[in-house]
């Protein structure tokens, strides 16, 4: 499968800090983003929010002007790190505020990346590496026909 270099540096990277125990959702230089963006945390300042996938004046001026970061725009950033906080358990209530799950463990945190993974293949638009129906041979599409 052909990927981009974005996504491949990305990988490499969540891979590198999953491994050397250095994924922390709770630290804007640790979490999935942050890994992605080499240990900055100056991306926060594009939403108001942790978790949220909403960008605020700041965050719309570099949307706005096509910045990117290590190859992802604002808003794909926002995204990837509520992947990765969905993942791992996290939730926004209805008043926007971010609840963390009552412990993290590596298995919280490979959920998390999971989520990740198939949100940097769904910006890239290439098929889901996670997706385990084509390993058996299953159509989750046909399911949902049947239920209707």
């Amino acid at each position: 499968m052909k990927t981009s270099v974005r996504f491949e540096n990305a990988i490499n990277k969540l891979y590198l800090a999953f491994h050397h125990k250095t994924l922390n959702p709770d630290d804007f230089k640790q979490c999935a983003v942050g890994n992605i963006l080499d240990n900055k945390d100056s991306w926060k300042q594009l939403t108001d929010i942790h978790g949220s996938t909403k960008l605020n004046y700041i965050g719309l001026v570099h949307q706005n002007l096509g910045q990117r970061f290590n190859g992802y725009l604002a808003i794909e950033l926002l995204q990837i790190e509520n992947a990765f906080l969905m993942g791992c358990g996290y939730h926004l209530s209805e008043q926007k505020r971010l609840y963390r799950p009552r412990y993290i463990n590596e298995t919280i945190l490979f959920n998390g990346l999971c989520n990740v993974v198939t949100e940097l293949c769904r910006l890239d638009k290439i098929n889901d590496v996670m997706d385990c129906s084509v390993l058996f041979n299953y159509n989750s599409n046909k399911l949902n026909t049947e239920l209707v």
